[in-house]
């Protein structure tokens, strides 16, 4: 048995505990910062032009945060009164706190999900006819790419583009909330730019597998840009030397898009480890940093789950499903910490049931 000194908690709660590493404190450190609202700071500038190409759009916007970043996506593509179509337990119904009623006066209608996912004919059949003029008007589809609720899990290309037709076919607006695209074009081999490419705009968080302090970006069309740089002094994202947080995203591109996949490799082996050690895991839904784990069978409630894990020294965290739990890998973990969790959650959970 690994004896737990209890010095140090195996951080699994999720991938947005990683801190500045050395590397990107140095680029902070040193980064040539401007007036970024006047958009005169080099290192804002920089990460724009670069987030845009890589998600497939022509402009990009830094903004402190993703949640910002996809109600600005909102409020730029929609009216008060018109309706959100997105799956019914994605971020922006569920952990956004109702924004899209509060900033852009939206309806917010659910679709039902398999993996996270929707199809194009649930779109097609969930759009009101406009012309009842007791209806309101669906003007808006959001995909969640990966979807956090589901545990990581990836949309195939293909049913993005599907979905885009479908939205094309109907004059629907498309966004792709993609906190975490990098980590599904990562997994998939399918690149951000392909994916991207689909949607009227698009959000990526430099905050969680990409490793800085804060950070996000919202991408689209030159025209939308420059309404969503009017909506960011609105929404109160307006910054002036971010180039020092900027230069973290910068830093982050360079050398940490890469390591994704060793996140995605020690989830792997996260899941087989507990699953090998009976712990219930699907390891079919372990497609990127993910792993969830089902507490019905264990027989202990969520919190006690938590409770006993963190005692033995693993974090893990809630989720919104009434029986899983969820262990996230990130940067700042290393195969040892899996290794050891693998051997602590299932001798802490045995010795509570």
């Amino acid at each position: 048995m690994r004896e737990n000194s209890r010095v140090k908690l195996i951080d699994l709660r999720s991938d947005t505990a990683t801190r500045p590493s050395p590397g990107m404190r140095d680029a902070m450190a040193h980064a040539e910062v401007g007036d970024e609202q006047k958009r005169e700071d080099p290192t804002v500038n920089e990460l724009e032009r670069r987030v845009a190409g890589l998600v497939g759009q022509e402009e990009a916007v830094f903004l402190p945060t993703a949640t910002m970043a996809n109600q600005i996506a909102l409020r730029l593509l929609s009216e008060p009164g018109d309706e959100l179509l997105a799956d019914a337990w994605s971020h922006l119904f569920i952990n956004e706190l109702g924004g899209p009623a509060v900033h852009s006066g939206l309806a917010m209608r659910p679709l039902g999900s398999t993996n996270g996912r929707f199809s194009a004919e649930q779109v097609r059949e969930a759009v009101w006819d406009r012309r009842d003029t007791h209806r309101p008007l669906t003007r808006l589809v959001s995909i969640e790419n990966t979807n956090n609720s589901s545990g990581g899990r990836v949309w195939p290309v293909e049913e993005i583009a599907a979905v885009a037709e479908a939205c094309r076919e109907h004059d629907l607006r498309l966004h792709l909330d993609g906190a975490r695209l990098m980590n599904a074009a990562v997994a998939s081999g399918v690149s951000a730019a392909e994916i991207g490419g689909h949607f009227d705009t698009v959000t990526l968080c430099l905050s969680k597998g990409l490793g800085c302090p804060f950070g996000a970006l919202v991408a689209g069309s030159s025209e939308h840009m420059a309404k969503a740089r009017r909506l960011k002094h609105l929404f109160g994202g307006a910054m002036r030397q971010a180039g020092i947080v900027a230069a973290a995203g910068v830093y982050a591109l360079d050398n940490n898009v890469a390591l994704l996949a060793d996140d995605h490799a020690r989830a792997r082996r996260l899941g087989e480890g507990w699953h090998a050690a009976g712990l219930p895991v699907d390891l079919d839904r372990v497609e990127t940093n993910f792993v969830q784990l089902d507490v019905e069978p264990i027989g202990l409630a969520k919190r006690d789950v938590i409770a006993a894990l963190r005692e033995a020294g693993v974090g893990v965290s809630d989720t919104v499903h009434p029986n899983t739990l969820r262990a996230v890998t990130h940067l700042d973990l290393s195969d040892d910490d899996i290794e050891a969790a693998i051997e602590l959650a299932p001798e802490a959970l045995a010795t509570r049931v």
